[in-house]
């Protein structure tokens, strides 16, 4: 049933190619982790008290997990080992280090001539940025101008949250390896697949990007006062809630502003859509915000489902986690914690109503399946012996 029988080898650390890695295993294939003797990064961030982290095991669950010392000859030929009987080969190890260690594309493609190599990368790997240090809020949000056309230029810049750019490269990244594994059954014959962070961020803003290329400039974040239309945006409630507003048709104004009781301003030929002089969607913004500002975000919400006016709370995380949407939407998957019990944690973000793998096996403890991968793998007693 979908990915089962599918072999992947990922050695990466971090979030973007593990968790490329962790939609695979979720989907039905079969994914072993190879860390380093000091393991993942991310295994020492927010641990609990049976030594765990929610955000390792989100990023890594239904893998296992085998220790290979890769600096050495031994860890090297085990490696090589696995990857002969592997489909998929996930790295975010910089190029540089994996030509250094003979696990580079060019090296390994003779011997596994099957194998789809994916490269996760910062800044590609071409160029003299191949190897410069990059992670999601250094490549994707800052370098790509994804965070100056976030950030309105009357506020002091920001980071991204953790992971953002991360799990958006992750899926880009599973995308580059179904087509390639596509591409396999006709001609038999491995590629390599590169992803980055950068590449990742241009996309993500690529309606903006787009513009910019086309005509030289584009506008962007600008302060709320100078923003184009007033119905748009985030407005305060009563009870001191935000609510988000996205017009999607000329009709939207009507139906704002019969929503908020100012039903008299849809005759007014000033008010005759598009507004395009800023002055007055000025004014539409302040009408706006005394009209929400008369009603709760609950008032609001419900005025405006009855208009068919696109709008969402800002929400909590909190109250993300408990909402009977994200339920339906089907946001959340129980995970094994590997003690026993089990957590809530993200889902991928695609779901199989027809049926899929049963997912949210725990992730693995540091080097918990190296002697079972490395005996599957047939290395002999001693040459385990010897990577161990």
């Amino acid at each position: 049933m979908l990915l089962e029988g599918l072999k992947v080898v990922e050695m990466s650390t971090w979030v973007a190619a593990p968790s490329s890695a962790t939609v695979l295993a979720d989907w039905g294939a079969e994914v072993v982790k190879v860390e380093s003797p000091q393991g993942d990064v991310t295994r020492f961030f927010f641990v609990d008290p049976n030594g765990q982290t929610p955000t390792f095991a989100n990023d890594n669950r239904g893998k296992k997990g085998v220790v290979l010392d890769t600096t050495r000859p031994e860890g090297r030929a085990a490696l090589k080992a696995l990857l002969r009987q592997a489909d998929v080969f996930i790295t975010n190890v910089r190029p540089g280090s994996m030509k250094k260690l003979g696990l580079d594309y060019d090296t390994l493609k003779t011997e596994c001539p099957r194998l789809i190599y994916a490269a996760v990368t910062g800044h590609g790997l071409t160029g003299p940025y191949a190897d410069m240090p990059a992670f999601d809020m250094t490549a994707f949000w800052a370098r790509t101008g994804v965070a100056h056309a976030t950030i309105p230029p009357d506020q002091e810049p920001f980071t991204s949250r953790a992971g953002f750019g991360d799990h958006v490269t992750a899926i880009i990244t599973v995308a580059g390896i179904l087509a390639a594994l596509h591409e396999r059954h006709a001609t038999g014959r491995g590629r390599l697949v590169e992803s980055s962070l950068i590449r990742a961020g241009a996309f993500v803003i690529s309606w903006d990007l787009a513009l910019q290329l086309r005509y030289g400039e584009v506008v962007t974040a600008q302060p709320r006062n100078d923003r184009p239309s007033g119905l748009q945006g985030f407005f305060r409630t009563k009870d001191d809630r935000y609510i988000s507003i996205l017009p999607r048709s000329q009709d939207c104004f009507a139906n704002v502003m019969i929503a908020i009781d100012r039903p008299e301003l849809v005759a007014d030929p000033r008010f005759a859509p598009p507004i395009v002089d800023l002055d007055i969607n000025r004014e539409v913004r302040a009408i706006c915000d005394e009209g929400y500002g008369k009603l709760t975000l609950a008032e609001a919400g419900a005025r405006l489902d009855e208009v068919d006016v696109a709008w969402a709370p800002m929400a909590t995380l909190k109250e993300f986690a408990e909402s009977d949407l994200a339920e339906f939407a089907g946001c959340f998957v129980d995970v094994d914690d590997g003690f026993g019990g089990s957590f809530r944690a993200p889902a991928a973000p695609v779901r199989f109503p027809e049926g899929a793998p049963r997912v949210g096996r725990a992730a693995p403890f540091l080097g918990q399946h190296t002697r079972e991968v490395l005996e599957a793998a047939g290395l002999t007693p001693e040459e385990i012996a010897a990577v161990l």
